[in-house]
This record gives C-alpha cells, sequence and structure tokens, in this order.
C-alpha cells in the first residue's frame, strides 16, 4: 500500500515543440483517471526551455529540478513510467548518470523505472501473448485499418525517430515484422524505416531512410500508408515537422506516389491502458 504515496512520473525525452509538452500533460492526466492517483508530466530534457505562455501559462517541468525539490521537502521514493517505446540511451544511461550525482547529496533516492511501452529484445516468440508487443500491435493495426482502401495494393512503412541504439531499432522492426503478420493480404506489404540516423557506418541498421524507402518504391501510381511510430507531435511528428516534409519531397519527385500517414500512438486510448499497466506493475 506505502507504494500508492510515491509520486508517479510519466517521462518522456522533451522537446521545444510546446504540443509535445501539451500531448504529455494530456496523457499524463488520462493516465491519473484511470489509475486514481497524481500523475506528473516531467521530461527529461528541453522542455523547459519552451516559453510558460505557450504552455496555458504553466512551465513545463524536467526531471532533475523536480526531484531535487521534492528531495529537499523529504520525499525520496519516486516510481517512473517511461514514454519511450525501447531502451533509449536517455533512459540506460543519461537517466543513471543524473541519479548518480543526485545520491551524493540524497543517497536515500530510491527510484523505480518501469518497462518501457515495447518489450525488451528477445520477446518476439511470444507473439500475441507479448502485452507490451501486443497493445502495440493493436494501435498500429487500427491506426493502420483507418487508412487502407480495401484493394491489398497499398503498402505500409513504420516509421520511427531513428536511434543510435541498435536495440532500440530492433523493436521497431519487431513490430513491423508483427504488423505485417497481422495485417496480411489487406496490404501489398510492410516495411520499417527511420526519419534519421548518425552518418557513420556503425549506424547503418537504421536503414533504410524514410526518404530512401519511398524513392525505392515500385515505379507508377503507388499508395502508402506511413503507421507513425511517435507518441507525441513535434519538430519532427507534428504538422509541417521533418515527416510530413520528406513525404512532400517524395511526392513532389514522382507524381504518382500518394502517402497516407497514420494518427500517433499517443492519440489512442490503447496507450493509457497500457502505461496503467506499466505502473501497477511497479506496486
Amino acid at each position: 500500500m506505502s507504494g500508492c504515496l510515491r509520486p508517479l512520473l510519466l517521462l518522456d525525452n522533451g522537446s521545444l515543440e510546446p504540443a509535445a509538452t501539451l500531448s504529455l500533460r494530456r496523457i499524463a492526466a488520462e493516465l491519473g483517471r484511470a489509475l486514481g492517483r497524481e500523475v506528473l508530466p516531467l521530461s527529461l530534457l528541453h522542455s523547459h526551455k519552451v516559453p510558460a505562455e505557450a504552455l496555458g501559462g504553466v512551465a513545463a517541468e524536467i526531471l532533475e529540478p523536480a526531484l531535487k525539490r521534492r528531495l529537499a521537502a523529504g520525499q525520496n521514493g519516486f516510481d517512473v513510467v517511461p514514454l519511450f517505446f525501447g531502451p533509449s540511451g536517455a533512459l540506460t544511461e543519461y537517466l543513471p548518470a543524473r541519479l548518480e550525482v543526485l545520491r551524493k547529496t540524497w543517497p536515500e533516492l530510491d527510484l523505480r523505472v518501469a518497462p518501457c511501452l515495447a518489450e525488451p529484445a528477445g520477446s518476439e516468440e511470444g507473439g500475441e501473448g507479448v502485452e507490451g508487443d501486443g497493445v502495440l500491435l493493436d494501435i498500429l493495426e487500427e491506426h493502420v485499418a483507418g487508412r487502407l482502401d480495401g484493394t491489398g495494393a497499398q503498402r505500409v512503412i513504420l516509421v520511427d525517430h531513428g536511434s543510435p541504439r541498435a536495440e532500440v531499432t530492433e523493436v521497431r522492426d519487431r513490430l513491423a515484422r508483427q504488423l505485417a503478420q497481422r495485417l496480411g493480404g489487406r496490404v501489398a506489404g510492410v516495411a520499417a524505416a527511420s526519419m534519421e540516423r548518425r552518418p557513420e557506418p556503425e549506424y547503418d541498421f537504421n536503414e533504410p531512410l524514410l526518404e530512401r524507402a519511398l524513392r525505392a518504391l515500385p515505379e507508377g501510381p503507388c499508395e502508402v500508408v506511413l503507421a507513425m511510430l511517435f507518441v507525441s507531435p513535434g519538430r519532427h511528428a507534428g504538422p509541417g515537422g521533418d515527416i510530413v516534409q520528406i513525404c512532400e519531397a517524395a511526392c513532389a519527385e514522382r507524381p504518382g506516389l500518394h502517402v497516407r500517414m497514420t494518427p500517433l500512438v499517443g492519440e489512442h486510448p490503447g496507450l493509457v491502458r497500457l502505461l496503467a499497466r506499466r505502473a501497477e506493475s511497479l506496486a
């Protein structure tokens, strides 16, 4: 029961775009209603630089100062639910390093982190029985189905940001394989792509980039459903963002190409149900 008294923190990476923080706040509020407890929306970085007037007059908080304030007030235990699809370096490297610094002043700091949205590597054998993947696949399948025209000729590209960590890209590739099984003959194929990558050869696992995946499609009329593996809008996934610009450039090069983008994962109510299970796993 004492675990219920610990502050519950919904944590994303952070963005300079107000829409990302507003999305985080909405998801935190919905999660709080689902759990019957307060959920604090926090970012690791960046969001505190957004002007408060762009956020309804309430400035965004990032994790470290928020923890310092609560630790100074005598609160030592915290639960974190991460809004990350896979084991980003932000969670596996940056966060532990900052906690180590904080514990030099507050050695009693106890922070428990729930699993990411998708399952860890090696979970593919669990198929439909794997909870996180199953919920994400439900969301992706429903979003894609809402963009299908019933011909079976459309192609699907599952796109994420791209990552310097192969483990994160493996999550996306696994979801693409599982989504292909779900969609079956309703589509002509499912591929995975990254929005961007680091240039060094050791990051080739991010290939293909979205722009190259679109250029590699068969000649002639081509309908593509772009399945968005992004939680919230921002500089990349928001209106007029990087993804939109990449698609517009590809369609300008190929007049027969038409791209239909799905909603973001954070817009589906299934995400809150998954987050609630992640939070309950910490009890």
